[in-house]
């Protein structure tokens, strides 16, 4: 059986502890490794004075990681640079935030280029290798150029822009071409998919065949939609653990009667929590009646603390909350807690469960998993609503949750409004069709839709190509 080798910008070290704090691709590629084995290959988050391409192993949970050190000008150019402040903005459909730098785009190049001299001796010939997201586009066509003719997949976690968007930034066409090394490329909806293709056929004047298959030249990839889940029988568990139950009553006894909106996002202007806010504060403002008798949990860990972007949406939503607060707080009642830190997930599950209102609202969202962990922490007997984004990949999944335009302050507080109106009937009959869903498309779900996609391209690379 051939091996997995996952190779992505950074690597979750290894642990036996179930209710390590992880995000959601980390836990997809965790469980898809213990499920097939191999190896799980990137960069270890350090720096050093120089490259010298040292590989840290590590064992642990049945999975093994390789990382390697990056140089500070790496760290600063690709990851900071290029994936963080060209690549990410852009995909998010932010061109006002996007940076178009030189030095970016060269320490992009330089990284995947020594990625893929690294990460080369550990494959062998009948490896499968699953590279993953925007920091490391080039790196099948730095693998093909070193000679390997494995077969290769690619899978986009965020958007993919519009034609019009994406053709802003130089050398474009060289980007989407390198695409074209892999065997078969992955995107969360159809949306971002459709996009794609109109790309290649607008742009590189490709033809689309049956089932997926794009050519460009003489190159033909398969490009699909597969809607990465969660490991929704894991975190069900981890909603009934002692953790979770005791963070579930700790929210019921400090919410003294009052209904809890809960939010868990990155700190990120992708996500869009001013405007979360703003639509919250529009709620306060509309229903007076329920003053004192609901209130908005956010938690937000930061991240990326050393690009200007991010630390100047800290400080807009220091500034908003305070102001919200300072306008409608009692000597009782604080109508929003603004947390700055992460938790794991087994006591997110406990905090998602005590909340009748999940908000996932973010501007632009490839997937979203936390829409779908909310779902999979309720009551099944008293479950709460779901309020999500219309611009988020789980939206094409998650069609019973309360669907809404985040940029529209109206919108989000008729929702919350609708949410805590919901009857009970209502609210367990759109949970059952949400977890049906979350169960159904889990995260082995979606690991064998994309693995049986490469295990379906021809074993030759004459035939590949």
């Amino acid at each position: 059986m051939s091996r997995l080798i996952v190779v992505s910008n950074r690597v979750q070290p290894p642990s036996n502890d179930p209710n390590a704090n992880q995000g959601g691709l980390a836990v997809a590629l965790l469980a898809a490794l213990k499920e097939k084995g191999g190896i799980w290959f990137g960069w270890s988050g350090e720096t050093t004075e120089k490259f010298t391409g040292h590989i840290n192993f590590q064992q642990g949970g049945g999975v093994t990681t390789a990382t390697v050190d990056l140089e500070e000008q790496d760290f600063d150019e690709y990851y900071n640079g290029f994936a963080n402040r060209t690549l990410w903005p852009l995909f998010h459909y932010r061109i006002d935030l996007t940076e178009f730098e030189r030095d970016f785009k060269a320490g992009y190049v330089r990284v995947n280029a020594r990625f893929a001299d690294t990460v080369a001796p550990l494959v062998e010939p009948d490896d499968i290798v699953w590279v993953h997201d925007y920091h490391l586009i080039p790196l099948g066509a730095e693998m093909r150029a070193r000679g390997m003719t494995n077969r290769m997949g690619f899978f986009l976690h965020i958007p993919w822009p519009p034609m019009r968007l994406l053709t802003s930034l130089p050398n474009h066409r060289e980007l989407v071409e390198s695409l074209f090394a892999y065997d078969v490329v992955g995107f969360q909806t159809h949306d971002w998919l459709d996009s794609f293709l109109s790309y290649v056929t607008g742009e590189l004047g490709g033809t689309l065949g049956d089932n997926g298959m794009v050519t460009v030249g003489d190159r033909t990839i398969r490009a699909i939609a597969a809607p990465i889940g969660i490991e929704t029988a894991s975190f069900e568990k981890a909603a009934q653990s002692t953790t979770a139950r005791h963070a579930c009553e700790r929210m019921w006894m400090s919410a003294t009667g009052r209904s809890l909106i809960v939010g868990v996002d990155r700190l990120d202007y992708s996500k869009g929590l001013p405007e979360r806010f703003l639509g919250y504060e529009r709620f306060l403002a509309s229903h007076p009646e329920r003053s004192g008798l609901v209130y908005l949990l956010q938690i937000a860990p930061p991240s990326r603390e050393k690009v200007d972007t991010y630390r100047e949406i800290r400080a807009t939503l220091d500034s908003l909350s305070g102001r919200i607060n300072g306008e409608y707080a009692d000597m009782d009642w604080v109508p929003i807690r603004y947390v700055n830190k992460g938790y794991p997930r087994d006591m997110l599950a406990g905090i998602y469960r005590a909340a009748r209102i999940g908000l996932v609202t973010p501007l632009r969202d490839g997937m979203n998993l936390v829409a779908k962990e909310y779902v999979a922490a309720q009551d099944p007997n008293d479950p709460g609503v779901l309020i999500l984004s219309k611009f988020a990949g789980a939206a094409e999944q998650l069609t019973d949750a309360v669907l809404v335009n985040p940029y529209s302050a109206e919108e989000m507080s008729d929702a919350i409004a609708t949410a805590l109106a919901m009857p009970r009937e209502e609210r367990i009959r759109r949970w059952e069709k949400l977890i049906d869903n979350v169960r159904r498309e889990d995260v082995m779900w979606w690991c064998e839709l994309f693995i049986d996609a490469l295990n379906a391209v021809p074993q030759s690379a004459e035939a590949r190509a």
